[in-house]
């Protein structure tokens, strides 16, 4: 287990209207969805939990937590997961993404930079977000003193997650520096669909040369 000072949290929310199941629970290849996601993370550190308590979510050994801002979104399971961390420090990422980088991971934890988010942004735009461009909120490091600025824009309503970036220090990784780490940048790869599923199945077997 590497020794990265930092706590991860697995969010596990959201309604899953597109996939018709919780996506969480979804399996592929064997294994649900957040397993393979808990896999790759455990490695990181010892404190390891799992965010939206279901009770099918404590069949995978880990801590689960409640979102404490029922509302409130992915900003609501930051918040909640900043709150409940063993560590300053804590890495957030989606339970629906099943090609996570170890290496890309490591590298982000080894960053040494006095900042509220170290955050990777990648070409192309994503709806909510600045045109050419998308910060990849849940594959990121948060600090504890984000906190306060979280809670603010929950209280208010405002709860896309890219609009707290310009009131944080904010360390973005660019595409070069992430791709020396996880080459096809597989790791930003979301599944909210069935069709999204089986395309994360075809490109893994391309990449491996089937």
């Amino acid at each position: 287990m590497a020794n990265t000072g930092m706590s991860v949290a697995v969010l596990t929310g959201g309604q899953s209207r597109r996939m018709g199941a919780d996506k969480a629970l979804v399996v592929t290849q064997g294994r649900p969805l957040v397993e393979h996601v808990v896999t790759v993370v455990s490695a990181l550190t010892d404190d390891v939990f799992l965010v939206g308590d279901r009770p099918a979510y404590h069949q995978f050994g880990y801590r689960v937590v409640p979102d404490e801002y029922p509302g409130g979104g992915a900003l609501g399971g930051i918040a909640t997961a900043l709150r409940a961390a063993c560590h300053d420090r804590v890495l957030v990422v989606a339970c629906d993404m099943p090609s996570l980088c170890s290496e890309l991971l490591e590298a982000m934890a080894a960053i040494d930079a006095d900042v509220d988010v170290i955050i990777p942004r990648t070409s192309g735009a994503r709806q909510g977000q600045p045109a050419h461009e998308t910060y990849e909120t849940l594959h990121a490091i948060y600090r504890r003193s984000c906190l306060p600025t979280l809670e603010q824009r929950l209280a208010a309503g405002q709860l896309k997650i890219a609009d707290i970036l310009q009131d944080l220090r904010v360390c973005a990784l660019d595409e070069p520096w992430l791709r020396r780490h996880d080459r096809h940048l597989a790791s930003f790869v979301n599944v909210n669909s069935p069709s999204d599923l089986d395309r994360v199945h075809s490109t893994e077997q391309e990449l491996m040369g089937w």
